[in-house]
């Protein structure tokens, strides 16, 4: 079964920095794109950002300029580097991954790990 983990969350300050990380495990084939998704109370969940597995990276405006995608293939693991952290930026953030398996190809989502930005 597969499995994606994330871990990093915590309080920090405004300004402050947070590193997420995300890891895959299972019985996994490929892993095509990855990337991190937010929800904050009361509103949709949006993209934050992706990585291709040849490390093209696509981030929202909102976030350009202060976060940083990155991804190890090796273990199957996406970083997301969260620099002059806002308040705005507090929400649950979501791994999100498309795998492949020996059976089976499709997106797979982590349990989120929450972000809150606070002084």
């Amino acid at each position: 079964q597969v499995q994606l983990v994330e871990s990093g969350g915590g309080l920090v300050q405004p300004g402050g920095s947070l590193r997420l990380s995300c890891a895959a495990s299972g019985r996994i084939a490929s892993i095509n794109f990855m990337g991190w998704y937010r929800q904050a109370p009361g509103k949709e969940r949006e993209l934050v950002a992706t990585i291709s597995s040849g490390g093209d990276t696509n981030l929202a405006d909102s976030v350009k300029g202060r976060f940083t995608i990155s991804r190890d293939n090796a273990k199957g693991t996406v970083y997301l580097q969260m620099n002059s952290l806002k308040p705005e930026d507090t929400a649950v953030y979501y791994c999100n991954a498309e795998i492949r398996t020996a059976i089976y190809r499709g997106y797979y989502w982590g349990q989120g790990t929450q972000v809150t930005v606070s002084s």
